[in-house]
């Protein structure tokens, strides 16, 4: 992994755009990290990592955890069984 500062960043930064491709680069203003330069390989890369930090996204994650610790999730097996329910009766 890389440190970089803003300022290099700025001056080079097809080169660091490279480098990120190997691992990432963290990004420095006054000393202090402030972002990260990741590479993205797919759209599946794009994905994740735009979900991963989609604030609504995490807050559904969270509540179906906790419904899920709280006995009030849906089996695996009821789940697809529901699905398929549902698929036998489309028109």
């Amino acid at each position: 992994m890389k440190i970089a500062p803003v300022a290099d960043i700025k001056a080079r930064f097809s080169k660091f755009l490279e480098e990120c491709e190997k691992s990432p680069v963290v990004i420095t203003k006054n000393g202090r990290a402030v972002a990260v330069l990741l590479a993205v390989r797919d759209d599946d890369d794009l994905e994740r990592l735009v979900l991963a930090h989609t604030p609504r996204f995490r807050e559904l994650v969270e509540a179906a955890a906790r419904r899920i610790a709280e006995g009030k999730g849906v089996r695996h097996d009821e789940f697809w069984e529901g699905l398929d329910s549902t698929e036998d009766s489309t028109p």
